[in-house]
């Protein structure tokens, strides 16, 4: 019997007015054109998969990318404000120099303390984990073949650190580029991580 595939994606590249790396969360940002491009490359390689259900965050990035990459597969796309990326509350659209300058204090407490740690008005990782956890398990209990999730960095790495056994510590280890793919592979809450950041037009997604 061949095992079930979750296929867990991050959004296309996103339009970005500051050239310097900024917080993003819950900010409703659109994709880029590079961002659109890469959405028609997982359209192609989609093409050729057998997909039962495809989820994604309501944030238009998300939104967008799955729009793109279902729109010749006749299949129903479902939006989940539980999939959102974490909430970066009062530090959403700031540089991370800005906040470095303008909140020494709470920059140098969250980077000692990564996981646990919540900025003014928004989420912790550990809170955003369980979120995603609650969504993921949800989906996953409620449909039957091949799906595909599209999400967004920060939540797709406290999603793979869990199904990995690693710390929330460590999450800044897993790469997870503008449209990449990651496979799920298994069933009944058991799944391994078959592929990790496979990127769009490389045809990674035969991964045994």
């Amino acid at each position: 019997m061949q095992e079930r595939r979750i296929y867990l994606l991050r959004h296309g590249k996103i339009v970005m007015e500051k050239q310097e790396r900024c917080y993003i969360g819950h900010i409703d940002i659109p994709l880029a054109a590079e961002g659109v491009r890469q959405a028609q490359l997982l359209q192609a390689e989609f093409a050729r998969q057998e997909l039962t259900a495809v989820f994604c965050s309501d944030l238009i990035r998300s939104v967008d990318t799955a729009r793109i990459i279902t729109e010749q597969l006749h299949i129903k796309l479902t939006s989940k404000r539980e999939l959102r990326e974490i909430s970066m509350g009062d530090w959403e659209g700031k540089t991370f120099r800005e906040i470095a300058a303008a909140y020494p204090a709470e920059y140098a407490k969250r980077g000692n303390n990564i996981a646990n740690y919540r900025i003014p008005g928004a989420e912790s990782f550990a809170e955003c984990q369980s979120r995603i956890l609650a969504a993921f398990t949800e989906i996953v209990n409620t449909t039957q073949g091949n799906i595909l999730i599209v999400g967004h960095a920060g939540s797709n790495r406290l999603l793979l650190c869990h199904l990995l056994g690693m710390p929330l510590e460590n999450l800044f280890r897993i790469t997870q580029d503008y449209g990449c793919t990651n496979i799920l592979a298994g069933d009944s809450g058991n799944y391994r991580v078959k592929l990790l950041n496979g990127l769009p037009g490389t045809r990674m997604y035969s991964a045994n």
